[in-house]
């Protein structure tokens, strides 16, 4: 039998990927020493929760947990980052990423998930989950912005605050919520759109994939664009009998956890990982940020942070 084995290039986690070729026909080794039941079992388990459901992802070919590596099946290369980047009109692209998004919303969840003899549960976000995220943004963004001496009291001035502001968040979480929905973990399998990197897939509020999407810290999408797809989302899920504005409220709520979390993980790969591409990234993400923070919502946020952390002076610290 002929084969041929390469590694190609991995995420932010410590797994490594392998594309195996045998007699023409690919396939993908993934190897995972760390956190291997979370990236092997669970990654495996949330895949087959999207097949059954009629949603493109990879499929276990077979499993060799004991060696730290499961073999699944090959979505390509190209992923819809690479389809959309040189493209002026992307809202038609976009909007089937939308869809899919709402594909996702109406899974049906399960308490218990088997995988072989494996048992998986979905986790459910709460108070405590948003704060963990969030409190990313002190252990590691401001840990290399800020004196340590003023570090305590200014974490305790905004996680108080974003608490209240948390407590504010209109949906129940209750909907399947990939977590880390944006156009590199979407593939294009043969025009077939697929989802990888799964297994941080979590029960929460139905925005906040659509945040992942509009807000990626990645692609710096129009606001126009991005207003646009909002309206897609809100006019064609389940949730157009709402009042628009709760859902602009969830959004914004979202968008300001997910990119302080997202502030701190770039810092973290930067300063612990070695992988300082992702500090690049850090304007654009305090730029949707300050956007997302004109929202009225967060008035009080928005004085804490203009007394103790100027948002202009932390946006110099890139080559923190």
């Amino acid at each position: 039998m002929n084969y041929k084995i390469k590694k190609i290039s991995g995420d932010a986690s410590f797994r490594e990927f392998y594309r195996l070729k045998k007699n023409n026909i690919t396939s993908i080794i993934v190897f995972a020493k760390k956190d291997k039941y979370k990236n092997l079992i669970v990654y495996s388990a949330i895949n087959n929760i999207l097949n059954l459901n009629k949603i493109h992802a990879p499929r276990l070919i077979s499993n060799h947990y004991k060696s730290n590596m499961i073999e699944i099946s090959d979505l390509g290369d190209k992923s819809f980052y690479d389809f959309t980047i040189l493209r002026k009109n992307k809202l038609n692209g976009y909007k089937s990423l939308i869809e899919l998004i709402i594909k996702l919303q109406k899974i049906k969840i399960k308490k218990v998930y088997k995988i072989g003899k494996f048992k998986v549960k979905l986790s459910k976000y709460s108070s405590n989950h948003l704060h963990k995220e969030s409190d990313l943004f002190f252990k590691w963004y401001l840990k290399y912005s800020l004196k340590k001496k003023k570090m305590s009291k200014i974490k305790r001035l905004l996680r108080t605050e974003l608490n209240k502001v948390y407590k504010k968040l209109n949906f129940k979480n209750d909907t399947f919520v990939h977590r880390d929905f944006h156009v590199s973990n979407i593939m294009m399998d043969k025009k077939k759109l697929g989802l990888i990197d799964n297994q941080d897939a979590i029960i929460g509020n139905p925005l906040y994939d659509v945040v992942s999407l509009i807000d990626d810290v990645r692609i710096k999408l129009p606001q126009d664009l991005q207003n646009k797809l909002f309206k897609f989302y809100y006019k064609n899920s389940k949730y157009k009998k709402e009042k628009m504005k709760k859902l602009i409220n969830d959004f914004d709520i979202l968008s300001v956890q997910r990119n302080l979390k997202i502030l701190g993980i770039f810092v973290r790969l930067s300063k612990r990982d070695n992988k300082h591409n992702y500090l690049k990234y850090l304007p654009y993400t305090w730029l949707l940020i300050e956007r997302r923070m004109k929202n009225p919502i967060f008035n009080k946020l928005n004085i804490l942070f203009n007394k103790y952390l100027p948002l202009k002076k932390l946006k110099k610290l890139q080559k923190i």
